[in-house]
């Protein structure tokens, strides 16, 4: 063990882990900000030992790099593996393709960037049934290692003297701009809004290197105890704190407990025996792995077979996750981090096949839209799909194409026929649309479609208003008749309220994985129901008090009046393949209950 070795950073570490594991679990409300330690943690120490070795002149680019990859990819490369073998087995073919997505970006260090482009995409897997989700963190620290070493190469020998000053700088220029960004998901997703957190613990480093006297002996016991007891209130209780707020809180905190725990590390009894006892000292030393397996094992255990996460669930899948990180830790990340036992050519030789095999799995998986067997109840056959180059595009994906296809109706009507039906909406009014088209009056219908979230109001949109025999306005949030009146006059025009319907909201629980795996052991798919996601039924109540007689409600024709809603069609198919919207099935279905309601239109 390294003569500098402090414990008592494994402790902090096993305080982050925790956090983030029970946050997962649903139990932390601020814990996911134990990942915010993680960062200063990786700054404070890559900064101290890449000076030390600067000062030394010992720093090499080649090895700090062989260090990071022999210390992050072969769990990386691991731990996807097993999730893509797992999601072939159990997953739904649309859930499987967002995965093979997950794996590749996660292997090149990337899974950031790819979460923030689908980020608010209606078809993006839900957090808790991604198994790859929290691989974000990882793409955040190696674009940070791509581009920190440098800084130091390039100010070595007598020009190091301006590394803590240019720390300084980029960490003030780092923090404006997560300050003052006005995009929440960038800023929560990219490295130049994260860098700060990681040269913040660079900066303490430094400053306390060259200035090792700074903390006053007399208060840093006090000051050391209070700072981890902050940290431990910020995670654990639901302060109503911004976002914003709450990073730079944890970073400050975090970097306050390094400087501290300096002085205090090896020398104050008590502060071992909170931070560098042999249990959380251990639990920091596989942390990596806790980090790394808890979500994959939290997310298929969800998607398989837990509907509502229990106590007793939660300690089994803790336990499985501990088993499983205890493995990795000696038999994977020790192992190849040992330069003794493996050298640099054959670790990097063994790797670079590992990533090329993940990584090509994952892309041959994907390309098949994740259809590796027979669905039928998405009415999918393995043998009818091909090889399809368009599914690289994340805005041309198989499994949403039956919904985004509407999109092409977004036009004027194409002639002076009867029904010109106009339906605004989003994504649910596209399923609306497709109502209509599995409808018996499918073929007398003129449909023009408008998205009232991605276009803006202007005078063809006012035209086709005019123009409609029937206009379909069709929600998933509350909207208020005083609402749409307000956009009406902000744009001069009056709706023609005589002559619309309000079309409700619609959900089907928060995952198909759960019914899919547990198929054989439905006995009736016309009883079989599924627990609504909270706040759908409120909302809906909202929309009907609000609309009345103009209202038509989607929800009353599925649900047991209890908050459990149909999950399949009579005939075994799945109303929805992603518990939002409608495959083709629910649309012909939901087509059969308002057979009444469209003949008042249509006749």
């Amino acid at each position: 063990m390294p003569q500098n070795y402090r414990s008592d950073i494994d402790g902090l570490r096993a305080i982050s882990v925790i956090a983030v594991i029970l946050f997962h679990l649903g139990y932390l409300p601020y814990g996911y900000l134990g990942v915010d330690v993680f960062f200063v943690i990786s700054g404070y120490l890559l900064t101290g030992i890449i000076y030390n070795q600067i000062l030394q002149d010992k720093f090499s680019i080649w090895k700090f790099y062989e260090r990071r990859i022999r210390r992050i990819f072969p769990l990386v490369i691991f731990s996807t593996f097993v999730a893509l073998v797992l999601g072939y087995f159990f997953m739904l073919p649309d859930d499987l393709e967002n995965l093979c997505q997950n794996v590749i970006a996660s292997n090149l260090f990337s899974n950031n960037i790819l979460l923030y482009l689908t980020n608010s995409d209606y078809w993006a897997v839900k957090n808790e049934f991604n198994p790859l989700m929290h691989t974000w963190s990882l793409g955040i620290e190696e674009q940070f290692y791509l581009i920190f070493p440098f800084l130091f190469y390039f100010l070595k020998g007598e020009k190091s003297k301006y590394i803590l000053t240019l720390l300084i700088l980029l960490s003030v220029v780092s923090l404006i701009a997560f300050v003052y960004t006005p995009n929440d998901s960038a800023r929560f997703y990219f490295i130049q809004y994260r860098f700060f957190e990681l040269s913040i613990g660079g900066v303490v480093a430094l400053a306390f290197i060259q200035k090792p006297d700074l903390s006053v002996e007399r208060y840093r016991a006090f000051f050391g105890f209070i700072l981890i007891g902050v940290l431990i209130l910020v995670l654990a209780l639901p302060f109503e704190f911004s976002s914003r707020t709450k990073v730079l809180l944890i970073t400050i905190i975090s970097a306050g407990i390094l400087v501290m725990g300096r002085n205090l590390s090896r020398v104050n009894r008590i502060y071992d025996l909170i931070m560098a006892n042999m249990l959380v000292s251990f639990i920091g030393k596989i942390s990596f792995s806790l980090y790394m397996w808890h979500q994959i094992v939290f997310a298929f255990s969800r998607y398989i077979w837990i509907e509502e996460m229990s106590e007793l669930n939660a300690m089994f899948l803790v336990l499985i996750t501990s088993i499983l990180s205890v493995f990795t830790f000696y038999y994977i990340e020790n192992p190849a981090r040992d330069i003794k036992r493996f050298s640099s050519k054959f670790i990097i030789g063994i790797l670079s096949m590992g990533l090329i095999l993940v990584v090509s799995l994952a892309l041959a998986i994907y390309l098949k839209a994740g259809i590796v067997r027979d669905v039928p109840q998405l009415g999918i056959k393995k043998s009818e799909n091909l090889i399809n180059l368009k599914t690289l595009s994340l805005s041309n994906r198989p499994h949403s194409r039956y919904n985004e296809n509407i999109r092409t109706f977004d036009r004027d009507f194409n002639s002076d026929s009867e029904f010109k039906t106009l339906v605004i909406g989003s994504s649910f009014g596209r399923d609306f649309c497709n109502i209509l088209f599995e409808s018996e009056y499918a073929s007398i219908i003129n449909l023009s479609y408008f998205d009232i979230y991605q276009s803006s109001f202007d005078s063809m949109i006012v035209r086709r208003i005019m123009e409609a025999d029937f206009i379909f306005f069709v929600t998933d949030v509350f909207w208020s008749k005083k609402h749409l009146t307000d956009i009406g006059d902000y744009y001069q025009f009056s709706w023609p309220f005589h002559k619309m319907r309000i079309i409700g909201t619609k959900d089907f629980g928060q995952s198909n994985g759960v019914h899919y795996n547990k198929m054989e052991s439905i006995s009736d798919c016309t009883t079989y129901r599924t627990r609504m996601k909270e706040g759908v039924l409120e909302t809906n109540e909202q929309l009907k008090l609000e609309w009345s007689n103009l209202y038509i409600d989607l929800i009353e024709f599925i649900d047991d009046k209890e908050g459990e809603v149909l999950v399949f069609t009579p005939d075994c198919k799945f109303i929805s393949h992603d518990t939002m919207h409608l495959t083709k099935f629910g649309a012909a279905f939901f087509a059969t209950f308002l057979r009444d309601d469209l003949r008042k239109f249509f006749h």
